[in-house]
C-alpha cells in the first residue's frame, strides 16, 4: 500500500506537484541532491556541486569553475533561482531522476539520490577563441560539426558569471545589454546577404535555374514601389549564380526570388529549419524561431503579403538566429543533409558507467548532393576573391558567405547602422566545421567584422 500510494503521488501526479507554486518540496529536495558534473569535450569541468553542512542539513550548491566562458549555453542551476538552458533541459539526468520508481525504492532503502554526469561536445579552445574574438561586442558565434550535428562552440556576448546568479539575478534581468539572453538561440536578427545561400539552394535544387543560367543584374530595380539596389550602385549585366554570390548582387537575387516563387522558397526554408523551433537540447521556451514576422509577431507564410524579392536577399521582415544560419552552412557542408544539432555527448553514472550516448541523426534532406557541391564551389569563390576574403585560412580552403544587414532604426545600436554576418565551413572539400558569426551594432561590414571571427574559430577546430 505504501508503495502504491507513494507511486501515485511521486509518479502519476508528479507533473502537477512540480507545477504547484506553493509546493516547496522540489526546492528543498534540489538542495539535497548532488547534481552531476557537466564537462567539456576534453574533460574540462564546466559545472560541479559542492556540499555544505552535514547530516540532515547537508546541502549542495552549484559552482562553475570556468565562469563566463560557458555561461551560454550551459546556463545555471540554483534552488531559489531555478534552472536555465542546458542545466534545465538535462535536469533529470543531472539529478538522477531518470526513473521515478528507482528513486522510490532507493529512498525506502535509505539510499540518497545522486545525479549523473553529462559530457558535452563543446571544445574549450574553440569556445575561448570565439569568446576572445567577439571581444565584448554584442553578438554570437555557433560552430557545428556538419556530419554529426555536434555543437563545438556556442558563445553569446555580453556574458555573465553564473556563479553570481544568486546575488545578481535581479540586476542581470534589468541590464540593458541583456547578458542572460543566449543570442545564439534567442537573438533574432536580419540575416542580410547570408540568406542568399537559401535562395540559391532553392533555385538550383528545384531546377528554377542551372549553375550557368544568366540573369540580367542592373544597378537597381523598383519593387513594390521602392528601389532595391546593389552595394555601391554597381551594374553587373548578365551573370550566373556563382558571380552573384561572389559579389553579393542584390538585383540578381531579387529577380531569382521571384523566379523561384513564394511556395518553393518557403519549402526550402522549412527544410533548413526556418519557421519552427530548432531541434536542439535546450528548453523550447528559450529558443526563438527564424522566419518572416508580421507586425503582431506572428510568422508569415507564403501568400500572406510577403515581398519575396526582398526575402530572397535577406531583407523584408526576415529574422534569424545565429544557430539557424549555422545550420544553413552545415547542411550545405554535409552534402545537403541537415543533422539535428546537439550539445550533449554522454551520460555516465557516478561509478563511470555509460548510461546513454548521443547518436547523430538527420533532421531533413535539404537539397541534393549535386546542389550542395555547386553551392560549395560558389562559396569558395566568395572567400577566395569576393566579399569574404578576411575568412581565408592559410593552406585550407574555406567556403563562406558574408552579410551586412542595415538596422538604422534599432534604438539599442545608438546610431551604429549594421548587423555584420559571416557563415561558412572548412575545409571546403572535406568539411569538419561549419560556423556562423554575427556582431550587433557596428559600422563595419560582414566581410570585415564577422569574417575574421569565424576564421579564428574554424582555425582552432581544423588545425589550420
Amino acid at each position: 500500500m505504501l508503495i502504491g500510494f507513494t507511486s501515485q503521488w511521486a509518479v502519476f501526479g508528479a507533473a502537477g506537484l512540480r507545477q504547484e507554486q506553493v509546493n516547496k518540496r522540489p526546492l528543498f529536495k534540489a538542495q539535497q541532491i548532488k547534481r552531476g558534473r557537466i564537462t567539456a569535450a576534453d574533460g574540462s569541468l564546466i559545472a560541479k556541486s559542492v556540499g555544505t553542512g552535514s547530516g540532515a542539513s547537508r546541502q549542495f550548491v552549484r559552482e562553475y569553475p570556468l565562469g563566463e566562458l560557458f555561461a551560454h549555453p550551459v546556463g545555471y542551476s540554483f534552488a531559489e533561482q531555478g534552472n536555465s538552458e542546458f542545466e534545465a533541459f538535462h535536469n533529470d539526468a543531472l539529478t538522477g531522476e531518470n526513473s521515478e520508481f528507482t528513486t522510490i525504492f532507493d529512498e525506502l532503502r535509505g539510499r540518497k539520490q545522486t545525479g549523473n554526469n553529462v559530457s558535452t561536445s563543446l571544445d574549450p579552445v574553440a569556445q575561448q577563441a570565439a569568446f576572445d574574438l567577439l571581444d565584448g561586442r554584442p553578438g554570437a558565434v555557433v560552430a557545428i560539426e556538419p556530419s554529426t550535428g555536434r555543437i563545438r562552440a556556442m558563445v553569446s556576448q555580453p556574458p555573465y558569471d553564473p556563479n553570481l546568479i544568486p546575488e545578481q539575478l535581479p540586476e542581470l534581468n534589468q541590464d540593458p545589454g541583456s547578458p542572460l539572453l543566449n543570442r545564439t538561440t534567442q537573438g533574432q536578427y536580419p540575416p542580410g546577404s547570408t540568406f542568399k545561400l537559401v535562395t540559391a539552394a532553392a533555385a538550383l535544387d528545384s531546377g528554377a535555374i542551372g549553375i550557368d543560367t544568366l540573369i540580367d543584374s542592373p544597378a537597381s530595380l523598383t519593387i513594390q514601389g521602392q528601389e532595391l539596389g546593389n552595394s555601391g550602385g554597381s551594374s553587373f549585366g548578365e551573370i550566373d549564380v556563382t558571380t552573384a554570390l561572389t559579389s553579393s548582387v542584390n538585383t540578381f537575387f531579387a529577380k531569382l526570388g521571384r523566379r523561384v516563387g513564394e511556395e518553393t522558397l518557403y519549402e526550402y526554408m522549412d527544410r533548413f529549419g526556418f519557421n519552427s523551433r530548432p531541434d536542439i537540447d535546450l528548453p523550447s521556451d528559450q529558443l526563438s524561431v527564424s522566419g518572416v514576422f508580421g507586425p503582431d509577431g506572428d510568422l508569415l507564410r507564403d501568400g500572406e503579403g510577403v515581398d519575396i524579392a526582398r526575402i530572397a536577399i535577406g531583407q523584408e521582415r526576415l529574422l534569424t538566429t545565429p544557430l539557424q544560419m549555422a545550420e544553413v552552412a552545415a547542411a550545405i557542408a554535409n552534402g545537403g543533409v541537415l543533422m539535428k544539432p546537439r550539445i550533449w555527448d554522454q551520460v555516465k553514472d557516478v561509478d563511470g558507467r555509460t548510461l546513454d550516448s548521443m547518436e547523430p541523426s538527420s533532421q531533413s534532406n535539404v537539397m541534393s548532393e549535386q546542389t550542395a557541391t555547386q553551392l560549395t564551389e560558389a562559396m569558395k569563390a566568395v572567400v577566395n576573391e569576393g566579399t569574404g576574403t578576411a575568412a581565408a585560412l592559410s593552406g585550407i580552403d574555406v567556403a563562406g558567405k558574408t552579410g551586412t544587414a542595415e538596422v538604422p532604426g534599432r534604438v539599442a545600436c545608438e546610431g551604429l547602422p549594421n548587423q555584420a554576418w559571416f557563415v561558412g565551413f572548412a575545409p571546403a572539400d572535406d568539411p569538419k566545421i561549419a560556423v556562423a558569426a554575427t556582431v550587433e551594432c557596428t559600422d563595419g561590414q560582414g566581410g570585415t567584422v564577422a569574417a575574421p571571427i569565424a576564421a579564428g574559430v574554424m582555425q582552432t577546430l581544423t588545425g589550420g
